[in-house]
C-alpha cells in the first residue's frame, strides 16, 4: 500500500497561515506515511523561496508528494474565465514538476446556474485534452475526481451525477486521463458507489478514502466511521490487483488522533480485504 493523505482538517489553518506546508510535511513524516498531498491553495505565493522551502522539507523528512488537489472550473460561463482557468491549470502543473508531485487531481467545474449539459461536457472535454498536453510534457498524471464542491467554489460540481461524469470520461477514452475515485462522494446524491467503481476501477490512479457521517448527509467524519463502503472497495481493488495509490482525505478536525486513527483504520482494512 501506498498511503498518502490530503489534510482538509488543516486546510484553515494552512490558509491563514497559523501554520505552513513544512509544518505538514513535517506531521505526515511523524505519522509514517509514504507521501503528503496538498492542496493547490496552500501555494498563493510560488516564488523561489516557498518553493525551495517546499521541496528542502519534504527531502529532510525523507518523504514524497503524491498529489496536488485543484478545483478548475471549465464549466464557468464566461469563456474568457474558461481560458483563464486552462492557464492557471497548466500553471500547476508547472508547480507540481519542480515540486516533484505525480498527481493533480482535477474537476469538471462548477454546476452554475443556467449550463447546459452538452455544453458543459463539450467545456470540460475540451479543457481537459488541452490541459492533459501539457500534463505529459511533463510527466504529471491529471487524476479526475467525482467531486462535490470544491474549497472555493459557490456552487456543487457539474458532473457530481454520475452519468456526467461518466460521460466526460467516456469522451476523453483515448486520452492518459487517470481518475481520484471517491469512496463517498457520490453518496451526497445517494448513488450506488459500489457501482461506479465498477465502471471506471482500470482508470484509478489514486483513491481517495472519504467518509460522510450518512447518505444524503455532506458531513465529513473520520474515515471508517461513517457510511462509505470501505471495506467492500478495498475487497473490489484487490481482486483488481490495484497497485495505485490511496490518499486518505482527513477531514474530520479532531486534532492528530484524527489522522491517526484514520491511518490505523485504513492500513488494517486494506491488509484484511
Amino acid at each position: 500500500m501506498k498511503l498518502s493523505c490530503l489534510p482538509v482538517s488543516l486546510y484553515d489553518d494552512i490558509f491563514t497561515e497559523k501554520s505552513a506546508v513544512t509544518d505538514w510535511i513535517q506531521l505526515g513524516a511523524e505519522l509514517g506515511l509514504d507521501a503528503v498531498d496538498f492542496s493547490i491553495k496552500f501555494f498563493p505565493k510560488r516564488d523561489t523561496e516557498t518553493i525551495h522551502n517546499t521541496r528542502a522539507a519534504l527531502e529532510k523528512f525523507n518523504i514524497e508528494a503524491c498529489m496536488i488537489a485543484c478545483y478548475c472550473d471549465f464549466t464557468h460561463p464566461d469563456a474568457a474565465q474558461r481560458t483563464q482557468e486552462l492557464t492557471d491549470l497548466k500553471a500547476d502543473i508547472g508547480l507540481a514538476k519542480v515540486l516533484g508531485v505525480k498527481f493533480i487531481r482535477v474537476t469538471a467545474g462548477q454546476n452554475h446556474p443556467g449550463i447546459e449539459r452538452e455544453a458543459g461536457v463539450r467545456w470540460v472535454t475540451d479543457g481537459f485534452r488541452r490541459a492533459l498536453d501539457e500534463a505529459e510534457k511533463h510527466g504529471i498524471t491529471l487524476a479526475y475526481e467525482n467531486h462535490t464542491k470544491g474549497a472555493p467554489w459557490d456552487y456543487w460540481d457539474f458532473s457530481q451525477p454520475t452519468e456526467i461524469f461518466l460521460e466526460i470520461l467516456d469522451a476523453l477514452a483515448d486520452t492518459p486521463l487517470g481518475v481520484c475515485f471517491d469512496t463517498a462522494n457520490p453518496l451526497v446524491l445517494g448513488e450506488d458507489v459500489l457501482a461506479l467503481l465498477e465502471k471506471v476501477i482500470q482508470r484509478i490512479v489514486v483513491l481517495h478514502i472519504f467518509d460522510l457521517r450518512a447518505v444524503r448527509v455532506f458531513e465529513p467524519v473520520r474515515v471508517g466511521t461513517g457510511a462509505s463502503p470501505i471495506q467492500p472497495i478495498f475487497a473490489r481493488l484487490r481482486q483488481a490487483g490495484y497497485e495505485g495509490w490511496f490518499s486518505i482525505e482527513e477531514a474530520s478536525r479532531s486534532g492528530r488522533q484524527g489522522f491517526e486513527a484514520s491511518i490505523a483504520y485504513v492500513q488494517n482494512a486494506w491488509e484484511h480485504a
